[in-house]
C-alpha cells in the first residue's frame, strides 16, 4: 500500500511542477522585433506583440517577458491577416485548408460572391462549421441562388408571392449569419431581374444590418448605367453597396473608370455609402457564356439547344455572339480569349481561342469563333480568362480611397485546371508590384485596403487591425522579397516572401510551410465578437 502511494505522489508532483512552469510564462506567443503595420494606414512601428490564446494582449517592448513560443520577425513587416471579401470558395469542403489563400496571407474568406453560393444557406453553413478549416470563413447570401430556387432560370419577373418567398430566403440567411446580399446581374438568372426586385431583397439585408455587393449588370458598354443602378439601390434600400471587382471592360471603355469613380464620389458626398473592391490584374475570368446573349440561355441548356434549331433564333444568337466578341470583349484579338477550365476539351486549358481555331483548320477570325463558342456551350460550357482591361484603369481604381483588395479567386491546388493567377497571387501582387515596385500605393495604404477596410465593411472591429484586444490573425512577410509567382501561362505557383501566418493565435504557416494546424472558424454576423 505504501509503495502504491509513493508511485502516485511522484507523477502528481511532476504535474504540479509543469503547471507552475507553464504559468510562469507571460504569454503563449510573442512576436519580437516586428515592423508592425496596424492596418489603419498609420506608419509602422518597431514593436513586440504578446498573444494569449487567440487575442493580442500587449504591444510594445516585451524584452523582459517570456512566452511558450517566440517568433523573431527580424524587423520584417507584421500585419493583420488579409481579409478577402470576394472569394469563390464553393469547393471549401474539398479544400478546407484553403492553402492557396493562406499562402497569400489571407486569414478570412467571404464566399457567396456574384449572386452565387448555397440556396439552402442555413444547412450549408452549418456543415461548413464542422470542417477543419485552415482559415476563417464567412458568407453572403446570393441573389442568383435565391432566384433560381424560386423561379428556376425563367426570364420573367416574380409574382408577389414569389418575391415574398425570395425575401424570406434572404431573411433566413441573414438570421443565420450572412453578412449581406450579393448579386451577379450579368449572370443567369439574376440578369432577368428588374432593379425593383433587387431593391426589395436588399431592404431585407438592410433590416439585418448587412451590406450589398454586386457584379453589376454590365462592366463594358453599359458600365455607366450599371454603376448608376447600383447607386440607386444604395439609396432606395438605404444600404452600403460594394461595386465588385470594379473595372472598365473592353477597349471601347478603357478610361471610363474616371467617370465611374466620380460617380462614386458624388454618391458618397450625397450621404450614401458606396465602396469598391478590386483584384490587381488586367484580365477577368468568367464563363464562355458571357459571349452569348442572355435571352438565349433562359430556361437552361435544353432550351438553349432548342433555340439553336430555329433558323431565325440561331441567326440572332450568332449575331449577338459576334457583337459581343468584337464590341464588348476583344475585337479581332482572339488571343485575348484564354481557356481556364474546359471539361469537354481539357487539352485547350491554358490555350487561347486562336489555338482552337488553328486546331480546327479555321482562320482566326471572330466570325469563325462564333460556331466554336456555340459548340462549347452545348457541351457544358467553359471558364475563360478575358484579357480585356487597361493598366491605367487598374491603377486609378486601386488608388481610390474607397477601394478594397479582393481576389475574386477560386480555391485552387496545383495541377487542377488552369486558374486565373489571382487565385494564387492577388494580395502579394498588390504588396510587391503595386506598392513596392510601381508606387501606386504606399505599403501602409495597401495593407489598410486588405485589412481594416474589409473588416469594417463586415462589422468585424476586432479583426483587420493590430491592437490590444483584437483577434490574433497575423502575417509576417518580407517587403523586399514578397512576390506573386503565378502567371497566366503558369498559374500554379505559390507566392514568395510570406513567412508566417497566424490564424486565431495559432501558427498555421511557418517558414513558408504549413504546420498542419487548422485554427480557422466559421465567422458569421451573429458571432462577430469571437
Amino acid at each position: 500500500m505504501n509503495n502504491l502511494k509513493f508511485r502516485l505522489i511522484i507523477p502528481l508532483s511532476f504535474l504540479l511542477f509543469l503547471g507552475q512552469y507553464t504559468k510562469a510564462q507571460d504569454y503563449d506567443l510573442i512576436i519580437r522585433n516586428g515592423t508592425v503595420y496596424n492596418g489603419l494606414g498609420d506608419k509602422p512601428r518597431i514593436q513586440d506583440i504578446g498573444i494569449n490564446q487567440d487575442k493580442i494582449v500587449k504591444l510594445g517592448d516585451l524584452t523582459d517577458k517570456t512566452a511558450v513560443t517566440n517568433i523573431d520577425a527580424n524587423f520584417k513587416a507584421v500585419t493583420p491577416g488579409f481579409i478577402d471579401t470576394h472569394a469563390h470558395i464553393e469547393n471549401i469542403r474539398q479544400l478546407p485548408t484553403a492553402e492557396s489563400a493562406m499562402r497569400q496571407g489571407v486569414s478570412l474568406l467571404i464566399g457567396g460572391a456574384d449572386g452565387g453560393g448555397p440556396d439552402d444557406f442555413p444547412s450549408y453553413v452549418d456543415k461548413v462549421s464542422e470542417l477543419k478549416l485552415g482559415v476563417n470563413v464567412g458568407y453572403q447570401v446570393g441573389h442568383n441562388s435565391v432566384r433560381e430556387r424560386v423561379l428556376g432560370t425563367e426570364n420573367r419577373n416574380p409574382s408577389e408571392e414569389e418575391l415574398l418567398q425570395m425575401q424570406e430566403l434572404v431573411a433566413q440567411a441573414m438570421n443565420h449569419g450572412a453578412f449581406g446580399l450579393s448579386t451577379g446581374l450579368t449572370y443567369v438568372p439574376g440578369t432577368y431581374s428588374e432593379t425593383e426586385e433587387v431593391i426589395a431583397l436588399a431592404k431585407v439585408a438592410t433590416k439585418h444590418g448587412g451590406f450589398y455587393s454586386s457584379h453589376i449588370r454590365d462592366e463594358s458598354l453599359g458600365l455607366i448605367e450599371a454603376v448608376s443602378e447600383t447607386i440607386e439601390i444604395a439609396e432606395k434600400a438605404d444600404i452600403t453597396v460594394v461595386l465588385s471587382h470594379h473595372k472598365a471592360l473592353g477597349a471601347g471603355m478603357w478610361g471610363a473608370s474616371e467617370k465611374t469613380l466620380k460617380m462614386v464620389d458624388s454618391a458618397n458626398a450625397a450621404g450614401l455609402d458606396v465602396r469598391l473592391d478590386q483584384y490587381p490584374y488586367t484580365a477577368s475570368s468568367t464563363g464562355i457564356s458571357a459571349l452569348i446573349p442572355s435571352w438565349a440561355r433562359a430556361g437552361g441548356s435544353d432550351k438553349f439547344k432548342d433555340r439553336l434549331q430555329d433558323k431565325k433564333l440561331r441567326d440572332s444568337i450568332e449575331k449577338g455572339i459576334l457583337y459581343n466578341i468584337i464590341h464588348v470583349r476583344v475585337g479581332d484579338e482572339l488571343e485575348r480569349l484564354q481557356f481556364r477550365k474546359f471539361d469537354w476539351k481539357p487539352e485547350l486549358q491554358g490555350k487561347t481561342m486562336v489555338d482552337w481555331l488553328e486546331m480546327e483548320n479555321l482562320e482566326p477570325t471572330p466570325a469563325n469563333a462564333v460556331n466554336l463558342i456555340i459548340q462549347a456551350q452545348k457541351n457544358g460550357g467553359a471558364q475563360m480568362i478575358y484579357h480585356v482591361m487597361h493598366g491605367e484603369d487598374v491603377n486609378r481604381i486601386m488608388k481610390h480611397p474607397k477601394t478594397m483588395i479582393a481576389s475574386d479567386g477560386k480555391l485552387s491546388q496545383p495541377g487542377e485546371n488552369h486558374p486565373h493567377p489571382r487565385s494564387y497571387g492577388s494580395f502579394p501582387r498588390v504588396l510587391g508590384v503595386y506598392a513596392r515596385d510601381k508606387k501606386v500605393l504606399s505599403l501602409s495604404e495597401a495593407i489598410k485596403k486588405m485589412t481594416s477596410m474589409p473588416a469594417d465593411l463586415l462589422g468585424l472591429h476586432n479583426r483587420g487591425r493590430i491592437m490590444e484586444g483584437c483577434v490574433a490573425d497575423l502575417v509576417i512577410f518580407d517587403p523586399e522579397k514578397i512576390k506573386d509567382m503565378a502567371t497566366f501561362e503558369e498559374p500554379h505557383q505559390y507566392p514568395l516572401g510570406i513567412e508566417t501566418v497566424i490564424i486565431n493565435g495559432q501558427i498555421s504557416l511557418e517558414g513558408s510551410e504549413l504546420t498542419g494546424t487548422t485554427a480557422g472558424k466559421l465567422i458569421t454576423s451573429k458571432n462577430i465578437k469571437l
